[in-house]
C-alpha cells in the first residue's frame, strides 16, 4: 500500500471500516498481518489421520489444520518447484491426495431419508442408492454451514462427505428436537483422491473396466489389496478424478495407500497437496474462505443449490425463499457478493495468508476483499474470488488490489483487476451450474 496510513493500519479504525459488513455478526478479519512464518505445533490435541505419517514420508513439509485433523498442505518444496509443480503434475498426468480430513458422518436408519432431506436445500429423495450429489446445509438464517458431497449408499444410509465445519454435532442437535429414527455419528472412513488426466488408467488398473461404468458422481464397491473401499468419480479439482473411501482406515491405510501410489507413481504421478490452483480456476468453493455461516448461497454462485419446488421444508428454507424474492424484486438483502477477478501484479504462486483489499479505482476507499487468489498458467495472469459491493459485479468492472510488496507491480502501488466470467478454466465435469449457464447461452445463440 502507499506511504500514507490506511484503514486496515490505522488505531482508531483497525478493521478497515469501509468495507461494509454490517450484514455480518463476526466481520472478517481483514487487518493485514502477512506470514510471519510461525511453525505449527504438532501436538495430540489435534488428530492425526490414517495417511498422515504415509504423507509424512512422501515429503509433506506444512499442514493446516482442518476438521480438526492435521492436513498437508505442501509436498513439492519450493526448490522443487513448489505448488505450481504440483499443478504441473495434476493437469498433465495424475496425482494423489491425502483427503482423510473430509471427515465421513454417517446417517443411517429408517428415517434416513426424511432427516437428510430436511438439513439440506436440494431434494434427497431425488438422490438413487449408489449415487451422490454436492449439497449444502444451512443454518435458519440461510447461512451456509457446510457444503459437503453427499454418498448415498442405500435406501437407509447416507454418508456427508464433509468440509472445513463441525457438522456431526450439528446434525445430532437438530434431531434432538425432531425426533427421526436414524443413527448419526463418524465412522472409520478416509478418503483419498486419484486427480489428474490419467486417473482412469489408474483406476482401471486398480479396479478393472467397471470404472468405466461410474457416472459422475456415481459410486462403486470394491477392493484394494483385500481391503473394503468405495469409490466414487468425485474430487476438489475440476479435473478427471475419482474418490477412494477406504473403509476400517485405522487399520487399512498402509494396505490400500501403498498399492495406490504404486499405480499412481507407474504414470509418472506423484502425491500433491488439494490443488487450490485449480479449484479457483474452476470456480470451487471452500468453506472458510470463500463463505461460511453467515454467508448465503445467493451471494456465492450457489443460488441452483436453493430450488424453487422443493415442496418438502428443510432448515433454512423461510429465509431463503424470502431472499430470493427480495433479489428477483431487485432488493439484494446483502452487502457483498462473490465474483471471479482476473488481476495485474507479479505471479501468486502460494497462499494468500490475507483476504487483501479490494478498492474502489475512482476514490480509493476499500471496498471489498480478496478470498482466494492465484496465478493460472492457462491464461497468464492472477485470477480470484472476492467479495466486492453487490451494485459492482457486473463482468468488466473495474477494481484496485491492494497485494504484498511481493506480488505488487510496484511496491505500495495498488494493480488493476476486473470482474471475469467464473468458471475461468472448464471442468472436465461441469457444475449444474456450469450447465444451465452454458444452456442459456446455447439457447440465446439459436
Amino acid at each position: 500500500m502507499s506511504n500514507e496510513e490506511s484503514p486496515a493500519e490505522s488505531d482508531s479504525h483497525p478493521n478497515v471500516p469501509s468495507v461494509d459488513q454490517s450484514d455480518r455478526i463476526i466481520p472478517r478479519n481483514l487487518r493485514q498481518s502477512g506470514d510471519p512464518g510461525i511453525e505449527m505445533l504438532i501436538s495430540t490435541r489435534v488428530r492425526k489421520s490414517p495417511f498422515w505419517h504415509l504423507s509424512v514420508e512422501e515429503g509433506c513439509w506444512r499442514a493446516t489444520v482442518y476438521n480438526r485433523m492435521y492436513h498437508p498442505r505442501g509436498m513439492r518444496t519450493e526448490e522443487e518447484g513448489g505448488a505450481m509443480a504440483e499443478y504441473n503434475a495434476l493437469v498433465n498426468r495424475v496425482t494423489l491426495w491425502n483427503v482423510a480430513v473430509e471427515r465421513q458422518i454417517r446417517v443411517a436408519g429408517p428415517e434416513a431419508e426424511d432427516l437428510v432431506n430436511y438439513v439440506i436445500t436440494r431434494d434427497a429423495t431425488e438422490i438413487e442408492p449408489m449415487h451422490g450429489k454436492y449439497v449444502i446445509l444451512c443454518n435458519e438464517d440461510g447461512g451456509i454451514l457446510n457444503d459437503p458431497v453427499l454418498l448415498r449408499l442405500a435406501e437407509d444410509e447416507f454418508w456427508f462427505s464433509i468440509s472445513d465445519s463441525t457438522l456431526m454435532q450439528w446434525l445430532q442437535g437438530v434431531n434432538v428436537g425432531e425426533g427421526f429414527d436414524v443413527e448419526i455419528d463418524e465412522i472409520d472412513v478416509s478418503p483419498m483422491q486419484i486427480q489428474g488426466p490419467l486417473s482412469t488408467d489408474v483406476m482401471e488398473d486398480l479396479f478393472g473396466d467397471e470404472i468405466h461404468d461410474i457416472p459422475y458422481y456415481g459410486l462403486m464397491e470394491g477392493e484394494v489389496n483385500g481391503c473394503p473401499v468405495l469409490v466414487s468419480q468425485t474430487g476438489f479439482s475440476g479435473e478427471k478424478g475419482f474418490e477412494i473411501y477406504v473403509r476400517d482406515s485405522m487399520e487399512n491405510a498402509e494396505a490400500v495407500w501403498n498399492p495406490v501410489l504404486e499405480r499412481v507413481k507407474s504414470y509418472d504421478g506423484e502425491v500433491i497437496a488439494p490443488a487450490h490452483h485449480r479449484r479457483i480456476a474452476a470456480g470451487i468453493l471452500s468453506w472458510g474462505q470463500d463463505m461460511d455461516h453467515e454467508t448465503s448461497p445467493f451471494q456465492v454462485n450457489l443460488a441452483y443449490q436453493v430450488p424453487d419446488d422443493k415442496e418438502a421444508d428443510y432448515v433454512g428454507k423461510e429465509e431463503l425463499e424470502r431472499q430470493r424474492e427480495l433479489i428477483e424484486a431487485g432488493e439484494s438483502p446483502f452487502n457483498h457478493e462473490l465474483v471471479g477477478l482476473k488481476l495485474g501484479g507479479e505471479p501468486i504462486r502460494d497462499y494468500a495468508p490475507d483476504f487483501w483489499l479490494v478498492a474502489d479505482p475512482d476514490s480509493g476507499e476499500e471496498v471489498g476483499y480478496l478470498t482466494s487468489p492465484w496465478w493460472s498458467p492457462e491464461l497468464e495472469t492472477n485470477i480470484a474470488l472476492g467479495f466486492v459491493p453487490v451494485d459492482g459485479t457486473d463482468l468488466g468492472t473495474e477494481y484496485l488490489v491492494h497485494l504484498p510488496d511481493e506480488y505488487a507491480e510496484e511496491p505500495g502501488e495498488p494493480v488493476e483487476a476486473r470482474v471475469a466470467q467464473v468458471p475461468f478454466k472448464e471442468s472436465v465435469h461441469p457444475s449444474a451450474r456450469e450447465k444451465a449457464k452454458m444452456d442459456a447461452e446455447e439457447e440465446a445463440s439459436e
